[in-house]
């Protein structure tokens, strides 16, 4: 029943989905943060900046913006990210347009964890002599932190699945071997099962774990 499967690198495909779900989490965790200070700091352009940022990526499809990435920095304005090769060219676009994309709902988790610290810690803060930057780092951000690891758990989940969107520009992750594999055998049922059992596994253990982790590191009010 399982014989076709030796004509296919259906690990393979699973790893190149593990590599973009990794690169493209730390991205939209370190853009995401960013994205959070803005919105929540005293520069009017900044607040602006983040606003929009946010109000406008998150209503655009992620595939619209991984073909942007693909037709509009690469084909048109020749960007190449630092290689020649093509493939590697679309692995690193693909994970740029998730960045882009995942960072803005990495902002809005955390600024809904920054808007539960109490506003008297802050203004406690400032009374010693601490910059908003001091304030931020040192007081706020490592209790928002501790607040939003289960939203933060639902947007890692959701950009493990939004991976699959890197196949229209061609990144060999699991949902453009699903497509070959389906135009080339008859097992369409069998198929998609094995891919479904497959983002289970990557998945479930990782709402698991960081479901486990939000309740450990929960700031107790």
């Amino acid at each position: 029943m399982f014989d076709f499967l030796e004509d296919y690198d259906v690990l393979g495909a699973f790893w190149v989905t593990v590599q973009l779900t990794v690169y493209s989490a730390i991205g939209s965790l370190i853009w995401g943060t960013l994205l959070a200070a803005m919105r929540v700091s005293p520069v009017p352009l900044m607040r602006g900046f983040g606003t929009a940022y946010v109000n406008v990526v998150r209503n655009i499809p992620l595939t619209i913006i991984i073909l942007f990435t693909s037709l509009g920095l690469f084909q048109t304005l020749g960007i190449k990210l630092g290689s020649e090769d093509f493939t590697v060219i679309n692995f690193r676009l693909a994970v740029l347009g998730l960045i882009a994309y995942t960072s803005a709902f990495v902002c809005e988790a955390l600024r809904s964890g920054i808007n539960t610290v109490p506003v008297g810690q802050a203004e406690a803060a400032r009374a010693i002599g601490l910059n908003f930057r001091q304030v931020l780092t040192l007081v706020v951000l490592p209790q928002a932190f501790r607040s939003v690891v289960g939203p933060l758990a639902n947007v890692l989940i959701a950009l493990t699945k939004n991976t699959t969107v890197a196949a229209a520009i061609g990144v060999a992750e699991a949902a453009l071997l699903m497509k070959e594999m389906i135009e080339n055998e008859a097992q369409v049922i069998l198929i998609a099962a094995i891919f479904a059992f497959g983002f289970v596994c990557l998945t479930l253990p990782t709402g698991l774990i960081l479901g486990w982790v939000g309740k450990k590191v929960a700031v107790k009010r």
